[in-house]
């Protein structure tokens, strides 16, 4: 079982992975000056706009699984860095829209391309991209993904 430790649980298991790729993508887009969780903001803002949505931060936070207040703080980081544009909702004052700017897009397209290319490699074992087994692991990950976190009960909260 090479680098994964012998009778690891599926849950070790997955956050190993999910440091491991967080690390190799931070590494990636060091040179575009992004952070992974500031890709993850503006690859979903992309994506949201491709599909005529401009969502607001909470909305990209649900999208993202990011919490509101640090989609807060990264958008602030890149609106400032001059990728994203912050506005107020006309329809609710309370509520921030976001939108790429052209430098933003411009840099995003880069940044997609760097972290397919990577995660290709990444998953280079299940055939990269375009692979079966890569199709069947993501329906799998789509599958526990749906699960729902259960709520903290009170007897879980005495036990902790």
């Amino acid at each position: 079982m090479s680098n994964a430790i012998e009778g690891a649980t599926p849950g070790f298991l997955v956050w190993r992975l999910s440091m491991k790729w967080r690390v190799a993508i931070d590494r990636a887009l060091t040179p575009l000056g992004l952070t992974h969780a500031q890709y993850s903001l503006i690859a979903s803002l992309q994506g949201m706009e491709h599909a005529g949505v401009r969502p607001s931060q909470r909305a990209l936070a649900d999208h993202t699984g990011l919490e509101a207040l640090y989609v807060s703080k990264l958008a602030r980081a890149l609106e400032a860095a001059g990728l994203v544009e912050r506005t107020t909702d006309p329809s609710d004052s309370r509520a921030v829209r976001l939108a790429l700017t052209e430098e933003g897009r411009a840099t995003t397209e880069r940044a997609v391309e760097v972290v397919r290319e990577l995660v290709d490699g990444l998953l280079a074992p299940l055939g990269g991209l375009g692979g079966k087994d890569t199709e069947a692991f993501t329906e799998a990950l789509t599958a526990l993904l749906d699960v729902p976190v259960p709520p903290v009960t009170a007897s879980r909260e005495e036990s902790s």
